[in-house]
């Protein structure tokens, strides 16, 4: 299955490679615009790598997993 991680980028990201892509600005991620960009570098996340190994999003994303496995 093929994933087109393009629809998920500002336009001047479109055709980096995922590696260049974890460096970028959060605002290259569609809907997230410098004003967001801004108040996220408040909280040390400047780019996506930052967003992505933020400890609340862990946290989160830990949560919502176990709850699909809860009874």
């Amino acid at each position: 299955m093929a994933i087109n991680i393009n629809k998920a980028l500002d336009k001047k990201y479109e055709g980096k490679s995922l590696k260049e892509l974890t460096e970028i600005p959060v605002e290259g991620l569609e809907g997230l615009s410098a004003d967001h960009g801004a108040l996220l570098a408040k909280l040390g996340i400047k780019t996506v790598r930052d967003l992505a190994e933020w400890k609340y999003v862990a946290w989160a994303q830990a949560i919502v997993a176990l709850a699909k496995t809860e009874e």
